[in-house]
């Protein structure tokens, strides 16, 4: 009987040490850990990619660098199927199904971005950039980055900037020199408050019109001019009907790139760095891309027989300048910032 107690307290005691060596094993364990993706890295993805422009336009060429960059970096796990034109429906659309993660990438254009989020408006600021090489240099500057940091609170992470072009003036008749033969003028703009308020002050009739309606509309004069980027206008083919163009480098008109917070938060740590680390590459190569191809698009113009004339009247401008750098200097910091990094002196 002696024995068979002193086994059995043995096997309890056994038991016993068993039970606790597994909670402690359990306790030591991070909690951190079994929240977070795992690392696998046989993991496939099919990202999406959205955006309003045509396949042969910049921000589309972007997308595909970085679909390219996605390939080689993953060694072929990550896949990206582009959605061009509009054909996910319009950018707040688009914009939409970014922060709800239906669409991982995408670039929105600074027209749509800024009504909302106010300092996107900083890129609007008249004469502000003498050429488009100087505004690819302003987005790498610290209150662009600041531009950026605040679509956070949106669910969405700001990655960098895809350049359409500088803005210029196309006419249907006769070139503009000076500030006094845009008064009266009706200008086809595309919806932003620091636009619509330039082409106000300036004494021109601005009128948001979409892409898709500005042909007609300079054919039968609805509107007289447009304000356009020559990626745009060569693409859309105006100077079939327009032949006066004035070089006036008065705006840039740039792009936000996007990634959604709510599909990236899905990745694991590694993919996470291929996914940056492949679309900063993409924006990068855009940035030098832009400049080559806007002198491309240049030339394009000259040989359909465009009359080009060279803006030399940046100064008759600067009243208006200044008035609208101070008005949105003073609602927003970051745009006061912005234009104190890149003001030509």
């Amino acid at each position: 009987m002696k024995k068979f107690k002193s086994a059995f307290l043995c096997l309890t005691s056994a038991a016993l040490l068993l039970v606790m060596a597994a909670c402690g094993s359990k306790t030591e364990e991070p909690a951190a850990s079994a929240a977070a993706p795992s690392a696998d890295s046989n993991t496939t993805y099919t990202f999406k990619y959205a955006h309003v422009a045509q396949p042969t336009h910049i921000a589309h060429k972007v997308a595909e660098k970085f679909k390219e960059e996605l390939d080689a970096r993953s060694n072929g796990r990550m896949k990206l199927d582009i959605y061009p034109a509009s054909q996910l429906g319009s950018e707040a659309d688009m914009l939409q199904q970014i922060q709800s993660g239906a669409v991982d990438f995408g670039s929105i254009t600074n027209a749509y971005m800024s009504t909302r989020s106010e300092s996107i408006n900083g890129w609007f600021m008249p004469f502000l950039f003498s050429d488009l090489e100087s505004a690819t240099k302003a987005a790498k500057s610290e209150s662009a980055k600041k531009m950026l940091e605040e679509l956070d609170q949106q669910n969405l992470i700001g990655m960098g900037y895809v350049f359409s072009g500088n803005r210029h003036i196309l006419m249907k008749t006769g070139a503009i020199e000076s500030p006094d033969q845009l008064k009266g003028k009706k200008m086809r703009i595309i919806g932003s408050p620091a636009i619509q308020d330039f082409w106000e002050a300036v004494g021109a009739g601005p009128t948001p019109m979409p892409l898709t309606e500005v042909y007609t509309a300079l054919q039968t004069g609805v509107i007289d001019g447009i304000d356009i980027d020559l990626d745009a206008l060569v693409t859309q083919k105006y100077y079939e009907i327009a032949k006066d163009l004035t070089l006036s480098n008065h705006m840039t008109f740039p792009s936000v790139a996007l990634i959604s917070k709510t599909a990236f938060a899905k990745l694991n740590a590694d993919d996470q760095k291929i996914v940056m680390d492949a679309f900063e590459a993409a924006i990068d190569w855009g940035l030098a891309e832009s400049i080559t191809e806007e002198k491309n698009k240049l030339e394009e113009v000259k040989k359909q027989g465009v009359q080009i004339v060279e803006f030399a009247a940046q100064d008759a401008f600067r009243s208006v300048a200044e008035e609208l750098y101070k008005k949105y200097g003073e609602k927003n910091e970051t745009i006061k910032s912005f234009i104190t990094e890149n003001k030509q002196q």
